[in-house]
């Protein structure tokens, strides 16, 4: 017995050891003691468990805490609006506007079918969620990821806080107040006052807040006689009014067809309407044309749009950012040169314009014409049509009117660029050759800008390069996406400009080869601070040589000392241009008819009279009458 106690004691003093040498297990077994090579690192399944639970639990606690700390805010708080007030160049007021167009109605004035077709659209488990669906977060981006049509990640009660009780900043603050509030609104509110609150405080665009005032503005209408198609084109535009107002673009037009289809396919997939009733809607219900609000009438709204285009271009502002209001924004819009350009343009229209007297070729003539400063692109003065009340669209900021001769600068100018001589002409064998023709059927260059030539200029373009002269013209300013097709026609001014784009790539030949793209704000403020940053703008370009522009303006020179071109006696279009220059203005002036809902050109053949040339006479006399003002004391 002993013995064997004997034979024992050795084992048993050589597991006292080894325990005594191993080391003291970790709170933290990480890296993890006895693993080798990547095993090391890769934490246990317990210690993924645990980093879990942990984070969970902070997570809750945090909830826990911001639940318990907001509070729902005093309903409008932040939803009061002012107006956005525009200023002149010179300080003094322009316009005053933004008062919020929202009419609040109750429920009941709203169609059910138009209630169906934004529940449908935004947040169908409406009435059985609790103001939150995470897994309405999580369906809308995977349906957005897969790019279908989806509805919003918030519901309808999240959608009226943000309307409500917050800002629209994108922050993470604020969308963990928006969930807090919206779970709070749910218990405190019933679903039908947040339905109506939801209707009264949505954006659908064109200024209106709130499906009443955007059933007048779309339809003409209240909102309780919608119909449930219509209804459902307005509740496509709370997936975002300005890029599926159908009236903006053709873009926009398809987005909103599109939508309004899968809203009313989905009123149906979700109960809300019967498939017999589905199919009786399936023409698209057009909207009517946008008209300005009428404390913008004359040119003052006109004035109005370009400032607001050239905010949201510049500042990444939206529309629905200004309509929420209390900008003070400054403009480089001179009002002497704005009343004088107007008068200009009403004399002479009405001196040589009769629509009484000549009912076929003098109806539905419209002007159109802008001034820009050469120096940095500043526009000092437009003329977008009668009144912008009455005329939506902008004469002096749209495209679609053909330039004509008034293009053959650009085509010099790439020539010249090129090595051309404007000295020089076409002998019989299509050479171009340097020196006076030998009569006047070998016009040079230089007066074949000014007095017809389309003839030489067909040729100048084809041996410049199409590709190069529309380069040349886009460098001085004008917008590629106005270039015509670069056909035999190019070089002659098939392309369609906008007065404003005109004014100021003539302006880069009068500031010696200097392009400033045009500019309308100076300065935007809202609450005291500076927005955006317009007092700061990029320098002028070097568009051409120097040389080019100073002998692209000679040729252009005319007997009363300014630079000008125009349309003439050989252009077949259906447009009148003329755009004139010294050094400190420029000015572009078209002519053109459309009916007042638009559509093509009509001809211009006897506007005016026979003694009119195709109503060229009328941009000139308008630009001499503006700029002759202007120079007199």
């Amino acid at each position: 017995m002993s013995k064997n106690r004997h034979k024992l004691r050795p084992r048993r003093r050589k597991k006292e050891a080894t325990a005594a040498a191993a080391p003291r297990k970790r709170f933290v077994d990480y890296p993890r003691h006895g693993k080798r090579g990547v095993r090391r690192w890769l934490p246990s399944w317990r210690q993924w468990l645990g980093t879990v639970l942990f984070f969970v639990a902070c997570a809750t606690g945090l909830f826990a805490y911001v639940y318990a700390t907001v509070d729902i805010p005093d309903e409008n708080a932040a939803a009061r609006q002012e107006a956005n007030t525009y200023y002149w160049s010179d300080g003094s007021q322009l316009a005053s506007v933004g008062e919020v167009n929202r009419t609040m109605v109750h429920l009941s004035d709203v169609p059910e079918s138009a209630q169906n077709a934004v529940i449908a659209a935004e947040n169908e488990t409406f009435y059985r969620d609790r103001g939150v669906s995470f897994k309405g977060i999580v369906r809308a981006f995977a349906s957005t990821a897969g790019g279908e049509e989806t509805q919003g990640g918030s519901t309808i009660t999240q959608q009226y806080v943000k309307n409500t009780y917050l800002s629209q900043e994108q922050t993470a603050t604020r969308k963990v107040k928006e969930l807090v509030i919206a779970l709070k609104v749910d218990r405190t509110k019933s679903k039908q006052e947040v339905l109506q609150g939801y209707l009264n405080t949505s954006w659908f665009g064109r200024g209106a807040y709130g499906i009443e005032a955007a059933a007048q503005s779309y339809y003409g209408i209240p909102a309780k006689k919608l119909n449930p198609s219509q209804s459902a084109m307005l509740a496509a535009l709370l997936k975002g009014a300005e890029l599926y107002d159908p009236s903006v673009s053709t873009g926009n037009h398809e987005r909103a067809v599109e939508r309004w289809k899968w809203i009313l396919d989905r009123e149906v997939r979700t109960g809300r309407m019967s498939r017999a009733e589905r199919d009786t809607y399936r023409t698209f219900p057009e909207p009517r044309k946008p008209s300005m609000a009428g404390g913008l009438g004359g040119q003052t709204g006109y004035l109005v749009d370009v400032a607001n285009k050239y905010i949201k271009q510049r500042a990444m502002l939206t529309e629905q950012d200004l309509a929420h209001g209390g900008y003070r924004i400054h403009t480089t819009f001179d009002k002497a040169r704005m009343q004088r350009l107007k008068k200009s343009v009403d004399d002479v229209v009405a001196q040589g314009i009769d629509p009484a007297e000549r009912p076929d070729s003098d109806t539905d003539v419209q002007v159109g014409a802008a001034s820009v400063r050469p120096s940095d692109g500043a526009v000092l003065a437009l003329y977008g049509g009668p009144d912008a009340t009455k005329h939506f669209a902008n004469n002096a900021d749209t495209s679609g009117v053909p330039v004509g001769s008034a293009f053959k600068p650009f085509v010099l100018a790439a020539a010249l660029e090129g090595g051309a001589d404007a000295d020089s002409y076409y002998d019989d064998a299509g050479k171009l050759r340097s020196g006076q023709g030998p009569d006047e059927n070998h016009p040079t260059l230089r007066r074949a800008l000014t007095s017809g030539g389309n003839a030489t200029y067909v040729r100048l373009g084809k041996e410049a390069g199409p590709g190069q002269v529309r380069d040349t013209a886009v460098r001085a300013g004008l917008l590629k996406g106005s270039m015509a097709r670069l056909d035999e026609s190019f070089p002659i001014g098939s392309s369609t400009p906008s007065a404003v784009r005109m004014a100021a790539a003539y302006g880069t030949f009068a500031n010696e080869g200097l392009q400033s793209d045009p500019y309308s704000v100076t300065k935007v403020v809202k609450d005291g601070s500076s927005v955006g940053g317009f007092e700061s703008r990029a320098k002028a370009r070097r568009a051409l040589a120097k040389e080019t522009a100073e002998e692209v303006t000679e040729a252009l020179r005319t007997p009363e000392g300014h630079a000008a071109a125009r349309t003439g006696d050989q252009d077949r279009m259906n447009s009148a241009w003329y755009v004139g220059y010294t050094d400190s203005l420029s000015t572009a002036v078209t002519m053109f008819r459309t009916k007042p809902d638009g559509g093509p050109l009509l001809p211009m053949t006897a506007v005016g009279g026979e003694d009119s040339r195709r109503g060229t006479v009328f941009p000139a006399r308008i630009w001499a009458g503006y700029t002759g003002a202007e120079a007199r004391p």
